[in-house]
């Protein structure tokens, strides 16, 4: 028999792929009540899934204190079985829900925090560091009291040793990609493309100089679908030369990334060797090889282990803008090895790297945890 599930989320949209697309639909097909609370501008049923809307806060001081408490309020309403939480600025949230109800709670930690505290620019440089340290321990220190860990990486789950954290990798939900099978390009411009968060860490300046070797390659083109990550950072590209074969999307729902992806010939995720990034599992890298795409990579080891082992793209230094172009160059010399890559990575996607093989571990905590 299903129980009332209350997911919450302060930070992320209310469809965001991990949490409603992928976390959230999977407990209502498997016949619980599910609730979400989070940023929205009306409540409403999706999919099945209850939508109680939270304001859109002013800024990030009343998201992490006002919105916090709200979405603690209303949740404390809803009288769930087990409360689940994906933000980290809510572990004070979590931890009363724990002492006030007889209800489960879970944390799903989806970034290493204390890392990226540390590449936050709108702290002081001196602060980041003792902050990184504070919230560390607190953050330990709460998870402790509550009834399970979800994370996104091994790295993550690295972090919250001794708590039996749940490994639950962000793989793409073969349900929600249409049919991918690449468009003939034959007589078409050759495309490259970026998905995520467009910064400094994420390789934006080194694809972009990337492209400026490549100017001997008639009809070749950048497309960047996401943010820039700051806004000020848009100027930065645009004065570099290789910019002239950017076309910036903006951020897109996922049906539109798909069709892009449909559309380009090599996909790109040249993120910087931070230590956060070095053990991450890309959402992106596996979106691309399910499209059939042929990747070109950051060669952290993790990242070779999965490219080179399904022989589904090349592994570049990140931080070498000509090494980075070196490899768009040999996939578009080798258009037939190109292929066979992008086909490796859908098929590697086919059977290993999904959302539906995830699946089976979110349902068998809530199994555990019920019981």
């Amino acid at each position: 028999m299903g129980k009332n599930v209350c997911i919450l989320t302060t930070v992320h949209p209310p469809f965001d792929t991990r949490i409603f697309h992928k976390e959230a639909k999977t407990l209502v097909r498997a016949g619980h009540d599910v609730t979400l609370i989070a940023q929205h501008d009306k409540n409403e049923v999706v999919d099945g899934v209850q939508i109680i809307a939270l304001p859109k806060p002013k800024n990030r001081f009343t998201r992490i204190f006002g919105l916090a408490w709200r979405a603690f309020r209303l949740a404390l309403r809803q009288r769930a079985d087990i409360y689940h939480f994906h933000d980290p600025e809510l572990l004070l949230a979590g931890g009363l829900l724990k002492m006030l109800t007889r209800a489960k709670v879970i944390y799903d930690v989806h970034e290493d925090v204390p890392e990226q505290i540390l590449t936050k620019h709108w702290l002081p440089a001196l602060l980041r560091h003792p902050l990184a340290v504070v919230f560390n321990a607190f953050e330990k220190f709460l998870s402790r009291a509550l009834d399970a860990v979800v994370v996104a990486t091994e790295g993550i789950a690295e972090k919250f040793r001794g708590l039996n954290p749940v490994v639950i990798h962000n793989y793409p939900d073969l349900r929600m990609l249409p049919d991918l099978s690449p468009v003939p390009k034959e007589g078409k411009e050759k495309t490259l493309v970026y998905v995520g968060g467009i910064s400094k860490l994420r390789g934006a300046l080194e694809m972009v100089r990337a492209l400026e070797y490549l100017d001997h390659v008639d009809g070749l083109r950048l497309d960047l679908i996401g943010r820039f990550e700051p806004p000020e950072l848009e100027r930065e590209l645009q004065a570099l030369p290789g910019y002239r074969r950017v076309r910036f999307l903006g951020w897109l729902q996922p049906p539109e990334v798909y069709g892009h992806l449909k559309e380009a010939d090599i996909g790109l995720v040249c993120l910087h060797p931070e230590p956060r990034y070095v053990v991450a599992w890309p959402v992106k890298l596996f979106e691309y090889m399910a499209a059939g795409l042929p990747v070109v990579a950051s060669n952290f080891p993790l990242w070779k282990e999965i490219v080179g082992g399904n022989n589904c793209g090349l592994c570049v230094d990140p931080l070498d803008p000509k090494a980075i172009a070196q490899a768009i160059e040999y996939l578009l010399t080798h258009p037939e090895e190109a292929r066979r890559m992008g086909e490796h990575g859908r098929q590697a996607v086919r059977e290993k790297y999904n959302w539906e093989k995830e699946s089976e571990k979110l349902l068998a905590l809530y199994a555990e945890l019920l019981s």
